[in-house]
This record gives C-alpha cells, sequence and structure tokens, in this order.
C-alpha cells in the first residue's frame, strides 16, 4: 500500500511553448494541465495523478520554462529544478531538434542527480523528421496534436524507470513467514487520528497479510495479558513512542522493534541512521538540532517531532540543545548549521524523495538518524529495535 505521495514522480522539462502541459494531456487523453499560446503559462510545479501501464499510479510534475526571463523567471526556473530533488524519472521536451545552452546544462543536472531520462522533439507533425542523439540517447519524435509517438514514448518511459520506483520491497517479509503471528503495538493517544490507524500501521498490517501471516493489533496497555496468554509471537512491533512501556513486557527470546524502525529500513538511510544515531551522545550545548518532518500535519500538545523528541533528547543530553523543524519538501536551511538531522519515518514520500532530503548532511558528514530510531536509543534499546534488520 503506498500513500498519496508514494508513487513513481515523473518530471517535465523544457523551454517555454514546447508542448509540455500538452504532453501531460496526451498521456492521460484528458485537459488536465492548460495550454495557451502565451509563452510562461505554466508558473510553477503543478502535479497530476496518472496511470502508465506498466508502472501503475504515477505523479506527473508539469515545470515553468527553463528559459523563462527576468527576475520572477529566474525564481520559476529555480523552483523547476528543485523538481529533480524529488523525481524519479525526466522527460525534457524539444521542438525543432534544438538542444541548447539550457538543455545542456539541465541534462547535467540529470546526470548529478542520477536520474534516468528521455527526451523528446515535440511538434513532429510541424518538421521533417530525422535521427537525432543527444548524450548517446535516441531523441523521440512525438507530436501532441496527432498524438504521433506518444505510445512509443510511454514504452521508452516504463523500460527506463527504476523498478524500485514502483516496486517496493516487503516491510518484513525477511522476518517472518506463512502462519507466523505478528504482534502490533498501536496506541490511541491525542496524535492518533480519529478513526484510523496511522499509515505506517496500516501498511504494515497489509505487509503482513501479504506475507501470509498473522497480524494481531492491540494497545500497549494489553502487552502483558496478551502474552500470558498466548503464544509467543514471531515479531513485536510497537509505535516508537511506546518503546519504553512495551519493552518491559516483551522477553528477550522475541524480536522486538518499531513501525518507524521498519520503514527506516525499507527505504530510508538505514547504513547512515545506525552510523548517526549513536551522535547523540557526542551534542553540546548550544547545537542546532533539524527535525525533518516529510508530511504537514496540525501539531499538538504531545506532538512526536516538534514536542515529545526535543524534550526527549535534551532530558537524555542534559544539553541546552536548539531545534528547527522543515515539513514537507520544503527547502532545507544552510545545513552546515546543525549538528544532527533527524528524519520522520518518511512513510508519505518516495525512497529517492527521502534520500535526496538527506544527502546534503550525509555528504557534509553531518550524523542523521530517525524518529523511531532515537527514541530507541534514549530509551536504551536501539540495539534491540535495530537487531531483527542487522545484516548477519
Amino acid at each position: 500500500m503506498k500513500g498519496r505521495n508514494d508513487k513513481p514522480h515523473i518530471g517535465i522539462f523544457g523551454r517555454r511553448n514546447n508542448g509540455k502541459s500538452s504532453l501531460i494531456n496526451a498521456i492521460t487523453g484528458q485537459e488536465v494541465a492548460i495550454v495557451d499560446a502565451t509563452a510562461g503559462t505554466t508558473t510553477d510545479p503543478v502535479r497530476k495523478s496518472i496511470e502508465i501501464f506498466g508502472i501503475g499510479p504515477c505523479i506527473i510534475i508539469d515545470t515553468a520554462g527553463i528559459d523563462d526571463e527576468g527576475a520572477v523567471g529566474a525564481k520559476r526556473i529555480q523552483k523547476s529544478l528543485e523538481v529533480l530533488k524529488t523525481i524519479d524519472l525526466a522527460i525534457l521536451v524539444i521542438t525543432d531538434y534544438e538542444v541548447g545552452i539550457p538543455e545542456r546544462q539541465l541534462i547535467e543536472q540529470f546526470h548529478q542527480f542520477e536520474l534516468p531520462y528521455l527526451i523528446v522533439n515535440n511538434k513532429c507533425d510541424l518538421t521533417t523528421p530525422r535521427e537525432m542523439e543527444v548524450d548517446d540517447r535516441k531523441v523521440l519524435d512525438v507530436s501532441t496534436k496527432t498524438h504521433s509517438g506518444i505510445d512509443e514514448m510511454l514504452q521508452e518511459v516504463v523500460r527506463i524507470m527504476p523498478e524500485s520506483a514502483y516496486r517496493t520491497r516487503s516491510l518484513l517479509g525477511d522476518l517472518i513467514g506463512e502462519g507466523d503471528e505478528v504482534l502490533l503495538v498501536t496506541p490511541i493517544d491525542t496524535e492518533a487520528p480519529e478513526g484510523r490507524l496511522i499509515l505506517p500501521q496500516v501498511q504494515t498490517i497489509r505487509d503482513i497479510l501479504d506475507n501470509e501471516a498473522v497480524a494481531i493489533v492491540l494497545k500497549e496497555d494489553k502487552v502483558a495479558d496478551y502474552l500470558q496468554s498466548h503464544r509467543a509471537p514471531k515479531l513485536v512491533v510497537t509505535d516508537s513512542q511506546a518503546f519504553h512501556k512495551v519493552e518491559k513486557f516483551v522477553p528477550e527470546s522475541i524480536p522486538l522493534t518499531g513501525f518507524s524502525v521498519v520503514l527506516a529500513h525499507q527505504k530510508g538511510e538505514f547504513g547512515a541512521y545506525l552510523k548517526g544515531t549513536p551522535k547523540l551522545r557526542d551534542l553540546r550545548d548550544g547545537d542546532r538540532i533539524l527535525m525533518l518532518e516529510s508530511c504537514t500535519h496540525l501539531t499538538s500538545c504531545e506532538d512526536i517531532g516538534r514536542v515529545k523528541l526535543p524534550r526527549l533528547i535534551r532530558k537524555f543530553t542534559g544539553k541546552e540543545l536548539q531545534f528547527d523543524f522543515v515539513s514537507g519538501l520544503n527547502q532545507i536551511p544552510d545545513i552546515q548549521q546543525y549538528a544532527m538531522v533527524i528524519q520522520c519515518g518518511g512513510c508519505m514520500v518516495t525512497r529517492k524523495q527521502l534520500k535526496e532530503r538527506l544527502r546534503p548532511a550525509i555528504e557534509a558528514g553531518i550524523p542523521v538518524s530517525n524518529y523511531g530510531m532515537v527514541l530507541a536509543y534514549v530509551n536504551g534499546i536501539f540495539d534491540r529495535a535495530v537487531a531483527p534488520f542487522a545484516t548477519p
């Protein structure tokens, strides 16, 4: 099960009036993007949901022209370039087989972000077709007016789209098998959404069912009674905030981990988290910590990222620390000012987006961790929480 944004993202780039929005309409067969003869109609990146046979649901992003002009135009171009951090594949739209400086610079950016991409020559119905290669790849002719070449382009999209973008590995498939019982501890507190479970919990339940195992869901105050009256489960997965309560009742013989740790292993920078989390002990007075939330939500008095974690970290370290918070995929301020970066579970973003989110910190040698692993560490059960995923 994927979150709303946890789908392959495709970015459409090119100069103004090259037909980027028309291409989206041709792909979807609907008028989902505004098309106008006036150059620069698309001013900000616009996201549309589409379905591509062979991949499934995707998010396609229409961007402003890479040749936009003026001070405002420069800002639009910058916004378009920021999209590169969030997508899994890029399509560069040209016309009249023109590949100039803007296109060459953009191709360099594709390489920098390790993005697969293809180049399409739009409006081929208005020009004499010819063979063309750029960067050792064939330029595909398409016409958004006649729909010529659209099917061939989509076949190429399917071919070069990284499989990891739309086929995520099982959350628990390496740990459980058919008939195994997995105990899921899901506290219901002020942060729990009204009338439903949070996405990581739902994803874990679905994964357990997909592996032909048995999911048992209960609150933290029912764990002790359950373990006393039932056979030992194969694995216990708890909300990270309940680590300190649940750990007391789960024998060492039963593997114990957290939903956030499970997600971190599936699509986070798990190796970097393992290395970075113990750096909590090295924090000093005055250090700044960046808290990254991948979704935007209303905060409560018991918000995990903005209230509970900062309070627990200050108590654990005994240091006067400063915390900054960045939600969604908003731009990160100067990364060099931070002593540590702590990322949420990332259930609402793709692996590509999470990886690019943490790349600046990792490249700068700044320790990184995630919510669940920090909670496990400050509660003294870090080694136990990550043990189920430790490499033999």
